[in-house]
């Protein structure tokens, strides 16, 4: 693990603005932040990355963008309304709330006291009315998961854009838990982002298709810059899956408050196709789904060899954006005694994640003439690269070096004098500090070349 707290990733959230504490002007509210000018940019590089793997880079893959509100009736045959729920334990002492499985010798982790409630079910998901009439009758749920609304479009999706058999869908979007004790920064909050793809298999095949994805997730990690050795695979067993799955296994990291799932890939067999399935009795579905069911879909696709019509199974890579996020920071993240015996703090993101690809620092923030080069430099590379460019004209080239190696800008041209004379520039490397003079022609070349942006 790296040689680091929760408590150095917060400050350096907070202190270069990647993540705020929510409502922070009135004291916060729990388990809900807010993402900075660099936050979002990060957070947005993460998600266009996924969405480049899933969607660009395959030909089997379709993306959809659904509602957050959902009708009850979905999460009610889904089997959320029956199951979604942890066991709650109230401390009379202190008044403080707990998941049952945050309790060990009978003790609140709060303040120590015995005198505890006996555990008793609460539902993890918000309600909110609908329409002008509260009367307990009219209500939607905040989305779980963003998995529910890909299966009630399954009809749609193949009517508009027809794939046989494997093929899949997969959205990004924002999901709701009314988690009882939101903890450990941005990895457990009550509302959160979620990559998810349910990739659809005949059945008999998905077990080899779960063990595919398993590989193919562990590697696009890997790609984004987490360490192979910080990664742990971990097979739920058969008492702790959820209800629809037949085989999960989890991608677990080693954050800074120790392993924790980054991403779980399940094998969640017919049970949601089948489950928002009319008659389905007819379609010899495998799983325990539902006998009954008020929506008159078919979420089933016809064999084109056979005729017959299969309910699919499903596999389903579903990662979390913020946890991902975290997990990024945390492997980027290091503090290097350089040869001064002062320190600088780094975090080596890869290009592709960085924030700031490139920050234009003008040597002399009052010469005009080195300003105004600076700003058509910076306007030139922001027309052509893909992501942010910065102008850092603070007129301290080594507090403006610090601060980009912090941030995790890969590289940094300063613009001088001699930059007037022969149009060149210099091109400092974040990760070697390493500084090449470049002809202005050239620049894009060369980050091209050497950064792949």
């Amino acid at each position: 693990m790296n040689n680091h707290t929760m408590e150095d990733l917060v400050s350096l959230c907070k202190r270069r603005g990647f993540i705020f504490q929510s409502n922070e002007i009135y004291g916060g509210l729990q388990g809900l932040y807010d993402y900075g000018p660099l936050g979002v940019e990060l957070k947005n590089n993460l998600k266009s990355a996924w969405w480049k793997s899933m969607i660009y880079d395959r030909e089997d893959v379709e993306g959809i963008d659904t509602s957050i509100l959902t009708n009850p009736m979905v999460l009610k045959y889904s089997g959320h309304e029956e199951t979604f729920s942890d066991p709650l334990i109230d401390c009379r002492d202190c008044n403080a709330r707990w998941r049952a499985d945050h309790i060990s010798d009978n003790k609140c982790p709060g303040c120590g006291s015995s005198d505890l409630t006996d555990p008793r079910p609460f539902n993890l998901m918000f309600k909110t009315s609908v329409g002008p009439v509260e009367d307990g009758n009219s209500f939607a749920y905040l989305r779980p998961e963003t998995a529910q609304n890909i299966f009630t479009n399954f009809k749609n999706v193949l009517d508009s854009t027809p794939h046989p058999l494997p093929f899949g869908i997969a959205q990004m979007g924002k999901a709701f838990r009314n988690e009882i004790t939101p903890r450990n920064f941005i990895f457990r909050v009550r509302e959160f982002e979620q990559m998810e793809l349910e990739f659809f298999v005949k059945p008999g095949e998905d077990e080899e298709w779960h063990k595919k994805w398993i590989d193919i997730r562990i590697q696009w990690w890997q790609d984004q810059g987490i360490k192979r050795e910080n990664l742990e695979l971990y097979h739920v067993p058969s008492n702790e899956l959820s209800h629809y799955s037949k085989a999960t296994v989890d991608i677990m990291y080693k954050y800074p408050h120790g392993i924790e799932e980054l991403e779980g890939i399940a094998n969640r067999t017919d049970f949601d196709l089948g489950s928002h399935t009319k008659g389905q009795k007819d379609l010899n579905l495998t799983s325990n789904v539902m006998e009954n069911t008020r929506s008159n879909a078919k979420l089933a696709i016809q064999d084109l060899e056979t005729k017959e019509w299969v309910v699919p199974y499903v596999i389903e890579p579903s990662a979390g954006v913020d946890r991902g996020f975290l997990a990024l920071l945390n492997d980027a993240y290091s503090v290097e005694e350089l040869e001064n015996g002062k320190e600088r703090t780094v975090l080596a993101l890869k290009p592709h994640i960085s924030p700031i690809k490139v920050a234009v620092i003008p040597l002399k923030r009052n010469d005009k003439d080195i300003v105004a080069k600076s700003i058509e430099l910076k306007n030139r590379l922001q027309r052509s690269l893909t992501g942010r460019v910065l102008l850092e004209n603070t007129g301290n080239i080594g507090k403006s070096y610090r601060k980009h190696d912090e941030i995790g800008t890969p590289a940094c041209i300063t613009v001088d004098f001699q930059t007037l004379e022969d149009k060149t520039i210099t091109v400092r490397d974040r990760d070697s500090m390493d500084q090449k003079r470049v002809n202005l022609e050239e620049v894009n070349a060369f980050l091209s070349e050497n950064y792949s942006i």
